[in-house]
C-alpha cells in the first residue's frame, strides 16, 4: 500500500488496528440505533428512542470512565498492555456475534419488543465496553511504536486508514446487500453488518498482535495492584501539578464531548427527524470516504501549522456543524452535515491523541497517563448523551405541557410529532459544552504552554 511507504512494520501494525476496530465505530454507533428505534416502536411504554439511546450510551461510557485509569495502570506491568488488550478485545468481538442474533429475534409480538430492546442495550453497552478499553491499550502502545516526531503523523494516518477500511468496507456491504435483497430482508442485512463487524474486527486485530511489543514499563512485584492503585494518586498529582496538562485535558474533556456525542447521536437523531435511513447511511458512507483524504490533509497542515492550531481548526468547525444541525430538517441537509463532519472528524480526535502523547513526562507509564486521558474523554461521553436525552425530553414535554397533554394522555402520532420538534433543541444543547472547551482550548491553555515553554 503506498500510502504507507516509510512506515516501520511496528507503527503500520499499530495503525492497522485502527482499520479492525472502525468497523464498530461505523456499523454498531450508526446502523445499531436506527434498528434500536425500530424495536422500541413496538414497545408498549416506549420512551423516544433517541432519549434511550442517549442514556444507553452515557451507561457504557461512565463504566469505562469509572475503570480507565485502573485499566491504564495495570496495563504499564510488564506484558501485560497485549494481554489485557487482547481479552477486551474479544469481549467487543463476542457481543457483536450477539448483536448478530437480535435482528432475528420476534420482537413484534407483544411483550417482545421489550426483551429485544434491553438484549440490543446491554450487548452495546458491553460492546462499547470492550472496544473503549481496547483503545486505551492500542492509544499507550502509541509511545512504543513510534518517536515524538512522528507522532502527530502516525496517530492520524491510523484514523485515515480506519475511514477508508473499517468504516467504509462493512458499512458498503451492508448498503448493497440492502439493494440486492430488497427491504424485506433488512433483518438478514442488519445480522450480516454486526456479524461481518466481528470477523473484520477480530481478522484485523492479528497484526498488531503478531508485531507491536510493549517496550516500556514498569516491574511487576509483589503487591503490584496495590502499588498500580497508589500510583494512579501520583499520576494525579503529576497532572494536577502540570497545568499545561491539566487545562488541555478539561478542555479536552469538554470539546471531545461534543464530537463524540455527534458521532453517537447523528443517526439517531435524523430518524428522530424522520429522514430515509438508506440516505442517511449514505451520507455517513461518504464521510468515511472522504475520511481519509481529510485526515491526510490535517497531516500535512499539522506539520506546517502545528497540531495545536489544526485541533483549534476541528473545534470551530464542530461549533458551526452543531448550529447547522439545530436547523437540519432533510436528507439534503444531512449530507451537507455529513460533508461537515468528515473534515475534522478523524483530525481532531488523532491529534488531540499524539497532543497529550507528546505531554507524557514519562513514557514506561503511557497506560497509566492514557488511562487518565481515556477517563476524560470517557466521562464527557456521558455528559453529551444525557444532555441531549434531557433538552430533548424537557422541550418535548414543554411543547405537550403548552397543548395541556402529557406523554401518557397524548395520542401517540401527537408524541411523535412533538419529539421530532424537541430533538433539534437537544443538539443545539452541545453549543454550552463548546464554547466551554474551545475557551480553555483557546484562551487558557496557551498561557500555560507559553510558561512552560511550549
Amino acid at each position: 500500500m503506498g500510502l504507507l511507504k516509510g512506515y516501520t512494520k511496528e507503527e503500520k501494525s499499530w495503525m492497522m488496528y485502527d482499520w479492525a476496530n472502525s468497523a464498530h465505530s461505523v456499523v454498531v454507533v450508526t446502523i445499531l440505533p436506527i434498528f434500536y428505534n425500530t424495536v422500541a416502536s413496538y414497545m408498549s411504554n416506549a420512551e423516544s428512542g433517541m432519549t434511550t439511546w442517549g442514556y444507553a450510551t452515557s451507561a457504557a461510557m461512565a463504566l469505562v470512565a469509572l475503570l480507565a485509569p485502573i485499566f491504564g495502570a495495570f496495563g504499564d506491568f510488564r506484558g501485560m498492555r497485549k494481554t489485557l488488550f487482547t481479552v477486551f478485545m474479544l469481549v467487543g468481538v463476542v457481543s457483536c456475534v450477539g448483536l448478530a442474533v437480535t435482528p432475528q429475534l420476534d420482537f413484534i409480538t407483544p411483550g417482545q419488543a421489550e426483551k429485544v430492546g434491553m438484549a440490543v442495550l446491554v450487548l452495546y453497552i458491553i460492546s462499547t465496553i470492550g472496544f473503549s478499553a481496547a483503545n486505551l491499550y492500542y492509544d499507550s502502545f502509541l509511545n512504543d511504536v513510534t518517536t515524538p516526531e512522528r507522532m502527530d503523523q502516525v496517530s492520524t494516518m491510523g484514523y485515515g486508514l480506519g475511514y477508508i477500511g473499517g468504516s467504509t468496507i462493512p458499512l458498503l456491504a451492508f448498503l448493497i446487500m440492502n439493494l440486492v435483497l430488497g427491504s424485506d430482508k433488512m433483518l438478514f442485512c442488519l445480522s450480516f453488518a454486526f456479524g461481518l463487524t466481528a470477523v473484520w474486527w477480530f481478522v484485523f486485530s492479528l497484526p498488531l498482535l503478531k508485531n507491536v511489543q510493549q517496550k516500556s514499563w514498569q516491574p511487576r512485584q509483589k503487591g503490584a495492584v496495590a502499588l498500580a492503585l497508589k500510583g494512579l494518586v501520583s499520576t494525579l498529582r503529576e497532572i494536577r501539578a502540570n497545568k499545561a496538562m491539566l487545562v488541555y485535558l478539561i478542555a479536552y474533556f469538554f470539546y471531545i464531548d461534543g464530537v463524540n456525542t455527534i458521532i453517537h447521536m447523528s443517526t439517531s437523531y435524523g430518524d428522530t427527524l424522520g429522514l430515509d435511513s438508506t440516505s442517511m447511511l449514505l451520507a455517513l458512507l461518504l464521510v468515511q470516504v472522504l475520511g481519509l483524504p481529510f485526515c491526510l490533509l490535517y497531516i500535512k497542515a499539522s506539520s506546517k501549522f502545528g497540531a495545536r492550531f489544526m485541533v483549534g481548526v476541528g473545534i470551530c468547525i464542530y461549533m458551526g456543524i452543531t448550529v447547522f444541525g439545530f436547523f437540519l430538517r432533510s436528507v439534503w441537509q444531512f449530507w451537507v452535515l455529513a460533508i461537515l463532519v468528515a473534515t475534522s472528524q478523524g483530525g481532531i480526535q488523532a491529534l488531540s491523541r499524539s497532543m497529550f502523547g507528546k505531554m507524557i513526562p514519562d513514557k514506561s507509564r503511557s497506560g497509566e497517563f492514557f488511562g487518565f486521558y481515556d477517563i476524560f474523554g470517557k466521562f464527557s461521553a456521558i455528559m453529551g448523551p444525557s444532555l441531549v436525552g434531557f433538552t430533548s425530553a424537557l422541550a418535548a414535554d414543554i411543547a405537550l405541557k403548552n397543548q395541556g397533554l402529557t406523554a401518557e394522555t397524548a395520542d401517540p402520532a401527537v408524541v411523535e410529532a412533538v419529539t421530532a420538534q424537541a430533538a433539534p433543541w437537544g443538539i443545539l444543547s452541545l453549543m454550552l459544552i463548546f464554547f466551554i472547551g474551545g475557551g480553555l482550548y483557546f484562551f487558557v491553555l496557551p498561557r500555560y504552554l507559553k510558561k512552560e515553554g511550549n
